[in-house]
């Protein structure tokens, strides 16, 4: 009986989160309660807590729809550090009427919790359940920015965007449950996936996939994100940009045991992962909203996470798991400064970044590990995430994408290291103060070590997500 709680343990912490974050909501006006953003750090604390426990927790639950294993516990830990993180992010939030301030924590978390069952979800119905569970709070959550148009805008296209999304992922369910009778991926994975042999098979995983697309924001289903990331509050944008791109990675890397290399629905993935790294970079180019440049930024690096995806190997998809918390780390990093050097809740232009290094020289330097971590360059983790994903892919039949992937990386110098020129070289600073404080300082300088030191010592993550792999 205790095993078992202890395979549950972080999703069940944190469902205790949501209902002590729903209580608070339904009772707080007519009870005087502590103020959410001083105890939900510590309650989220304490899931990460678990989910460090639960790491070695395996078991099959709910009928085989359910399993608690490495790759599913790598991830949840991923999950719950980042929703710890974010909540941190989010508890200065100037753009957020008090009164609402319960209601975005509840939904906050709820989209997390949706996260974590999809980390363990291995049926596709139950999958896509889980997906929509974390989506749904997201579609409340974008348009909370001041009743501004902006906000309404991106929270419509969000809307619009995964409605089709979902509904393209119904639609390939029902090609799969037709032509293969079952939807438990243990199942399938020993099914034939060949265009020759089932055809109708092949065409509804490629429909279902867009599901995770969309999560990833995978070209052709990126249209939402810039425009969500500008409109969006900065600490929305942080969450979007961050935690949803795991869960979706975490799906597809279950979803690839169906994958090998020249396999007809592996080849369109592959070049969909081409087309999305070099679309996202080249629209970043000339971007002056930072956010907006992130937005792009993440239809890159879609793409880079593909490359791993396709190899059909236990290298590639350990390798995708890494990237994947690369990603997530160097744009909590990235966000972190944008909501420290928007003190009034705006969207950060690149001139507002301008003399940073002297308004605030650790914030500075922060952003610039950030964006030499989003380049991939050494000794950062985005540099070792990429080195994986290259070494990994190498000659499995996509040395094409491996190119590619190196070639993009080149062009995002521009952008990413304009980030670095207006903090250090351009001397006319906006007037705009700049969040200095002991908090600020203390959380960008962890988030940049975090950067930094698994870049320098990348052995003990990489070895945890093959072993996360050795299912």
């Amino acid at each position: 009986m205790i095993s078992q709680l202890l395979n549950i343990a972080p999703e069940g912490l944190h469902f205790i989160l949501l209902l002590l974050l729903f209580a608070q909501s339904a009772i707080d006006h007519k009870l005087t309660l502590p103020k959410v953003s001083l105890w939900l750090p510590m309650g989220a604390a304490l899931v990460c807590a678990a989910a460090i426990l639960a790491l070695p927790a395996s078991g099959v639950l709910l009928m085989g729809s359910y399993t608690v294993d490495g790759l599913s516990q790598f991830f949840k830990l991923a999950i719950a550090a980042g929703f710890l993180v974010l909540t941190l992010n989010a508890s200065r939030q100037p753009t957020l009427a008090s009164e609402k301030r319960n209601d975005y924590y509840l939904f906050l978390a709820l989209s997390a919790w949706g996260l974590m069952l999809l980390a363990s979800t291995t049926e596709l119905m139950s999958l896509y359940l889980a997906l929509e569970l974390a989506s749904y709070s997201l579609y409340v959550l974008i348009p909370i920015r001041d009743k501004t148009r902006p906000s309404a805008e991106a929270g419509a296209k969000y809307i619009l965007f995964g409605a089709a999304a979902t509904a393209i992922s119904l639609f390939g369910l029902s090609f799969i449950m037709a032509a293969q009778h079952t939807t438990y991926i243990s199942v399938l994975a020993a099914k034939d996936w060949t265009w020759a042999q089932n055809p109708v098979a092949v065409m509804g995983l490629t429909l279902f996939l867009s599901g995770m697309f969309f999560k990833l924001a995978l070209f052709p289903f990126h249209f939402w994100c810039p425009d969500v990331y500008q409109g969006a509050s900065n600490e929305t944008a942080a969450y979007v940009a961050t935690l949803p791109k795991l869960g979706g990675i975490v799906v597809l890397i279950r979803l690839a045991a169906f994958l090998k290399p020249g396999m007809a629905v592996t080849d369109i993935i592959a070049v969909l992962g081409l087309i999305s790294m070099t679309f996202g970079n080249l629209c970043a180019l000339n971007q002056k909203d930072v956010k907006r440049m992130l937005g792009f930024s993440s239809v890159a690096h879609a793409g880079y996470i593909i490359l791993g995806l396709v190899t059909g190997s236990v290298e590639g998809l350990a390798a995708s798991a890494f990237y994947a918390v690369a990603y997530l780390i160097m744009n909590l990093l990235c966000f972190w400064i944008i909501a420290r050097v928007a003190m009034d809740g705006r969207n950060v232009m690149l001139d507002d970044l301008n003399g940073l290094y002297k308004r605030a020289p650790s914030l500075a330097f922060a952003l610039a590990v950030g964006a030499f971590a989003l380049v991939g360059l050494p000794p950062t983790i985005g540099f070792m995430g990429k080195l994986f994903l290259v070494a990994a892919a190498w000659n499995q039949g996509y040395n094409w994408l491996v190119i590619a992937l190196v070639v993009n990386s080149a062009i995002a110098i521009y952008y990413y290291l304009t980030l670095v020129r207006h903090a250090y070289t351009e001397e006319q600073a906006p007037r705009e103060n700049v969040d200095t404080s002991r908090f600020s300082i203390t959380g960008a300088m962890l988030l940049a070590a975090a950067a930094l030191l698994l870049g320098i010592l990348p052995a003990y993550l990489l070895d945890r997500a093959v072993w996360a792999l050795g299912m």
